[in-house]
């Protein structure tokens, strides 16, 4: 079992699950739906958010007891955690200003390639944090490290393949200036992104979380990279980017303020990595003293693998179509594309 659900707290585990699941579908289409909606999630709660976070550092720099026991300076103080909130949160709003055509920005045919760079951006964040876990863990073979936030982590050479696979997933995002504007107004589309680089990304991204993020992995693994995916297969076709984008800015922010849902409740879930350890052996004192890394080595093998297929696929079509599959749009025959351009303006 990829995950430690079993026991008493086996309920409360299922439904945080949902609970996420569902909370990041409903608050992805009140931001997609409406300019209000997006402003108020992208522009207005991260400032205050961020005047917060500002608060609650220079409290402990003072040595002030509230800031310094905050959840969130406790918990939630990496270098990775704020890098992917803002990095989202640039990303959202970059994509508001190409579906609403805001400005200058918005109707130059130069900005179109903003979706590949803010995309790439996180994916590369990412896989530095895959190697640091590597460097970190003093050997390929597997080792413990304390990361800053109080949690044991087991690197070793599945963060180095990971982190090849994220590289090789950079390049398998397609026709890079075709970006619309649905008629509606609501989505910012990318048609070429169909389900095969959608499928190669939520695995690479899974096992990221699955390695970095083992006391979350539960909710930022399988919830929030499943919310978006599922609403893009089923009404927002050619919209999964803007999707993914939305879910994972807000889960940021809500991950950021309250930790605890997933460090210290009946709802945290741990991955199997800490044996028969549990939650206790995540965030103990002591270095556990079992590591249980098969399913972090087999995951990591299909996401390379997945990654590097799917890579495989796209110079074949590009090579039997004779374009470059960066600068053009190589899946136009898909039913997926053609849906996705049906909803274009």
């Amino acid at each position: 079992m990829f995950f430690q659900i079993y026991g008493e707290t086996a309920g409360w585990q299922l439904l945080g699950w949902l609970l996420v699941f569902a909370g990041l579908v409903v608050m992805n289409e009140i931001a997609r739906r409406s300019k209000a909606g997006g402003i108020a999630c992208f522009f207005v709660l991260p400032a205050v958010l961020t005047v917060y976070f500002i608060a609650i550092y220079v409290g402990a720099a003072m040595g002030a007891e509230w800031a310094l026991n905050n959840d969130t300076y406790v918990h939630m103080n990496s270098w990775f955690h704020y890098a992917k909130l803002y990095a989202a949160t640039a990303g959202c709003i970059g994509f508001m200003i190409l579906k609403y055509h805001w400005g200058k920005l918005g109707k130059v045919e130069w900005f179109k390639v903003f979706p590949f760079a803010i995309v790439a951006i996180n994916i590369l964040i990412a896989v530095v944090s895959d190697f640091e876990s590597a460097v970190r863990a003093g050997s390929l073979a597997g080792g413990w490290w304390l990361s800053s936030e109080g949690v044991w982590l087991y690197g070793g050479w599945w963060n180095v393949l990971n982190g090849l696979a994220g590289i090789i997933n950079i390049f398998c995002m397609t026709g890079w200036w075709g970006i619309y504007s649905s008629k509606n107004k609501q989505d910012m589309l990318w048609p070429d992104m169909i389900w095969v680089y959608v499928l190669a990304y939520d695995v690479w991204n899974f096992q990221y979380t699955y390695l970095n993020l083992p006391t979350h992995s539960w909710y930022c693994g399988l919830a929030l990279l499943l919310a978006p995916t599922f609403a893009a297969a089923l009404w927002n076709k050619g919209g999964w980017i803007q999707n993914r984008a939305n879910t994972l800015a807000l889960w940021c922010m809500f991950a950021q303020v309250f930790p605890l849902f997933q460090d210290a409740s009946r709802f945290t879930t741990v991955t199997s990595v800490y044996g028969e350890g549990g939650i206790a052996a995540a965030m103990g004192q002591n270095m556990p003293t079992v590591a249980e890394p098969t399913a972090q080595g087999l995951i990591s093998v299909a996401s390379i693998m997945v990654n590097v297929f799917v890579f495989a696929y796209i110079l074949k079509r590009a090579k039997e179509q004779k374009k470059n599959p960066w600068k053009n749009e190589i899946f136009k025959d898909t039913k997926d594309f053609k849906e996705a351009m049906a909803r274009a303006k």
